[in-house]
């Protein structure tokens, strides 16, 4: 699927018109293009569970249930909900600030590294307790390439082995188990 940088084609669900026609607000403010569920959207912005397989990823806002690519607090700023939007539609997971993170932690501890696609994959291997020949087998990549994207989740995440590696993952919801 293209995706036009400037302008997403998105699909807003919700069973509250007054909460639906808001978020249509939010994602036209931001110029995108409202469409039907059914209309194959790039994504789909929510504020309530969907049951029905969804045709695209999707936002959802505040604590909705299911597995969405993007998760946003129910006061998300139209910029915010732009950003995850893309994002999703890229490919790409977002997870906004939880209650639990707003804490007095140094700053050290809030800011959280930047891992790719392929190392999220990795550490999810890592979560499942495969070896690096199982990983490989699962990712279609070498067991060397597995070695090394564990090296790096290891700098990353500044730990020193597998189970610290997905401790801190679990911690930072990076993995969920």
């Amino acid at each position: 699927m293209s995706i036009d940088q400037s302008r997403l084609r998105i699909a807003v669900v919700s069973s509250d018109a007054t909460a639906r026609t808001r978020l249509m607000e939010l994602a036209a403010r931001s110029g995108h293009e409202i469409v039907e569920l059914a209309a194959g959207p790039d994504a789909v912005l929510t504020d309530d569970a969907i049951d029905d397989p969804i045709p695209a990823p999707a936002v959802a806002i505040g604590s909705v249930e299911g597995d969405f690519a993007g998760r946003l607090p129910l006061d998300a700023t139209a910029e915010q909900i732009d950003a995850a939007l893309r994002a999703v539609a890229a490919g790409l997971i977002v997870r906004g600030p939880s209650s639990k993170n707003h804490n007095f932690a140094p700053l050290a501890e809030q800011v959280w590294p930047v891992l790719t696609p392929r190392e999220i994959q990795v550490l999810t291997a890592l979560r499942d307790g495969l070896s690096n020949k199982a990983t490989a087998r699962r990712l279609g990549i070498s067991p060397h390439t597995v070695k090394f994207h564990i090296e790096s989740l290891f700098k990353k995440l500044g730990a020193a082995s597998r189970a610290e590696a997905v401790a801190k993952g679990l911690k930072r919801q990076i993995v969920e188990i």
